[in-house]
């Protein structure tokens, strides 16, 4: 092998050596990105929260002073109590300036992310669909919140970074 590309290879291969598991699995990203979708039929609106799970796993461990692993299916009661308090504290939903509540469905892991699902049932339809997302402002100071609301075909998005945290869109 050529001395030169040896050399080249090494200095580009050593952050990767000497660099801690955790640091590798580090993303650069805090994001969180929420769907809702209204379901005319049931007349439900059907959300699905998607977050890193190794950021939900460390806000959570942060939280509720607990070991968290979101994999462990011997945990899963648990986890899902911890799931559930975590996001009615920071997630919340207003509908045409009427505040709503919504069932916690569960959550299932997703490759590095975890799918939460959430169910406001009775919704009727609606103008506006307003949230208030702190999800992750209590780990990051960059994190971002995605919304995404499709209504009858119509797909609408906004977005808040920290230390914002309401948004809405309007059909």
């Amino acid at each position: 092998m050529n001395p030169i590309f040896s050399k080249l290879l090494l200095v580009l291969l050593l952050p990767f050596i000497f660099s801690s598991k955790e640091e590798v699995k580090k993303h650069p990203f805090h994001v969180s990105n929420t769907e809702v979708s209204y379901n005319s039929k049931n007349k439900s609106l059907e959300i699905t929260c998607k977050i890193f799970t190794d950021d939900f796993e460390n806000v959570l461990s942060k939280r509720f002073k607990s070991k968290i692993d979101l994999y462990a299916k011997s945990q899963e009661k648990e986890m899902n109590a911890f799931v559930k308090s975590y996001l009615e504290a920071n997630l919340k939903f207003v509908v045409d300036g009427k505040a709503v509540k919504y069932n916690y469905v569960g959550f299932e892991n997703d490759h590095e992310a975890t799918n939460v699902y959430l169910e406001i049932a009775n919704a009727p339809s609606f103008k506006s669909l307003g949230a208030s997302n702190s999800i992750l402002y209590d780990l990051f100071d960059d994190q971002m919140n995605i919304l995404h609301v499709e209504k009858n075909g119509n797909r609408k998005s906004t977005k808040v970074s920290f230390p914002e945290k309401k948004m809405v869109v309007s059909f």
